[in-house]
């Protein structure tokens, strides 16, 4: 379960301001219509005619409607796809680990995967100055990390087998070194693919590279995520998908990075070859950008967090999700761990999807006024209770286990915690949303929003690693069958089993971490949350950066 913020004001990796007029080529033949043969009109007439057939060209010609850039849509809808499959993949292997009994301190190390996408803004603005101008500026980027990505997949998929099944286990170290990789190009792609789409759509079409970031990404990850682990579980394939049982689903690890990888390859080459960055189509943006330098970019970043209201406010972003850390974090891993098969909870993100459609819709009607923090502030306990919920759902999971799985109410039960679980998260994230832009300063609001932007990622990042990280020294375990042994660490776990005994669970680290996660949490919307609404009072001075004062 995690934030929305890969729907939220990504960074571009661009300071841009419009450094002139555009210019639209000129066209002859307006006169061409078989008038010549008519009597001359009055020339005042024939004056506000000719305006009138000028204008309506010109604005035929400045919009081109979405038939005429609908190639460039595509393209743009196929480059987020691509970059939506990898962070699919990462998305999957904690629940490949958790089934393979992982410890949940690796877990924590694997979830360093997810940090590039919160962190870019630190290197895009050198995504942003540095590129060879006769290739194109988003082309010296986007090629050779996706020809990466691809060899990255290629390297993966002879390798990944042996990574998880290790004599000693899956090789964790191995495996968030190489999908940080993989996360981290995604969010340099990302970011050049931004910026690329900003000049390849039209003025009037501009709009649609949102959607297709929104779209693309989604789409990929359910690719990567969801239909791969439906598709390589042998239960599922097998129950709905099978005539004849097999031992495999339909599709490996393996054979999945390979075709995306050969994708990626094929693709990117195309990209390169026939696709100019350069060429100016009509109504296509032909203005020259001006860029700040990378130095002054790093500059005016120091400057705004030097600022005390934005010191504060980030302050705040980055303690509030401490509350929700153990039930965002460890609640679907525990789920597994309970034998919840993970393609079932990967699935149960399809019915979520048009809630997380229009709940934004929705919930920006009440924050769209001068206090949106106010939704925030309301929304908080109620976050911190289905916490709670969480925790007695995991809990009561094993009581409800059949011999052929889990009952449909059970995983009604459990749709219905996660869409109530949505309508908290996305009413502080939208909340949160609309008071970046309305304390941005709009003379730098790209940058100003996407510092502001990812603090609050960043907020979500660090308590979960930390959460996983809390799990098993929180946990207490006995031997039972095995005098004179314990449980307290892995090699005298195995010495337990050896001697013939069994590691029981006493304390479950999990509901320790929940019930503390929440009085953090009641304690955080008492005291600092009242800190975090009264920012709303502040006057728009305070949030100007002083640089431009």
């Amino acid at each position: 379960m995690m934030e929305p913020s890969d729907l939220t004001t990504r960074w571009n990796g661009r300071q841009r301001r419009t450094a002139g007029a555009s210019t639209l080529p000129e066209h002859s033949g307006f006169m061409d219509r078989g008038e010549t043969s008519s009597p001359e009109p009055d020339m005042e007439e024939e004056a506000d005619r000719l305006i009138r057939n000028s204008e309506a060209r010109r604005r035929h010609r400045v919009r081109p409607g979405i038939r005429g850039e609908l190639g460039n849509i595509l393209l743009l809808l196929f480059l987020y796809v691509l970059q939506g499959i990898p962070l699919g993949l990462a998305g999957s292997v904690p629940l490949i680990l958790q089934s393979k009994s992982v410890s949940y301190k690796d877990q924590a190390f694997f979830s360093f995967v997810f940090w590039p996408f919160s962190l870019k803004l630190f290197w895009a603005p050198l995504v942003d100055a540095l590129y060879v101008s006769r290739f194109g500026r988003r082309k010296s980027w986007l090629v050779p990390t996706q020809y990466l990505l691809g060899l990255f997949m290629l390297y993966l998929s002879a390798t990944v087998n042996s990574l998880l099944q290790s004599e000693k286990g899956p090789n964790v170290v191995m495996l968030t070194a190489v999908f940080f990789m993989l996360a981290f190009l995604a969010a340099t792609q990302d970011i050049a693919v931004d910026g690329w789409a900003l000049t390849m759509l039209s003025r009037e079409n501009v709009g649609y590279a949102s959607t297709c970031n929104s779209v693309g990404q989604t789409a990929g990850y359910f690719l990567g995520n969801v239909l791969f682990l439906a598709l390589e579980s042998p239960e599922f394939c097998n129950k709905y998908l099978r005539l004849v049982p097999k031992d495999t689903g339909i599709v490996t690890l393996p054979d999945f990075l390979f075709f995306w990888g050969v994708m990626f390859l094929v693709s990117t080459t195309l990209v390169a070859i026939l696709k100019s960055e350069n060429d100016q189509g009509r109504g296509r943006r032909n203005v020259p950008e001006e860029t700040q330098g990378v130095m002054e970019t790093y500059k005016l970043l120091f400057s705004i967090v030097k600022m005390p209201t934005v010191f504060t406010f980030c302050s705040l972003l980055l303690t509030a999700k401490i509350g929700f850390s153990a039930a965002d974090a460890v609640t679907g891993l525990k789920l597994v761990e309970a034998g919840v098969p993970k393609e079932q909870l990967a699935l149960l993100a399809v019915p979520m999807v048009p809630l997380q459609i229009l709940l934004p819709v929705v919930i920006s009607r009440y924050t769209a006024g001068p206090r949106p923090l106010d939704v925030f502030y309301k929304a908080f306990p109620f976050r911190l209770l289905i916490g709670l919920e969480y925790a007695l759902l995991v809990w009561w999971t094993p009581s409800v286990k059949q011999e052929g799985g889990y009952p449909f109410y059970y995983y009604a039960i459990v749709l219905v915690s996660y869409a109530l679980h949505q309508v908290a998260l996305y009413s502080m994230y939208v909340a949160c949303m609309a008071f970046h832009a309305k304390v941005s300063d709009p003379l730098i609001g790209g940058t100003y929003m996407t510092l502001l932007n990812t603090v609050t990622n960043l907020g979500g990042n660090w308590p979960s690693t930390v959460a996983l990280w809390m799990v098993d020294p929180l946990t207490s375990k006995e031997c039972q069958g095995a005098v004179g042994q314990s449980c307290s660490s892995s090699l005298e776990a195995g010495l337990c089993v050896k001697e013939g005994g069994v590691c029981v669970t006493t304390l479950d680290g999990y509901y320790v971490e929940s019930v503390v996660c929440v009085v953090i949490g009641l304690l955080w919307w008492v005291w600092l949350g009242k800190k975090m609404r009264q920012l709303q009072e502040q006057s728009p001075a305070a949030w100007r950066c002083r640089v431009n004062q």
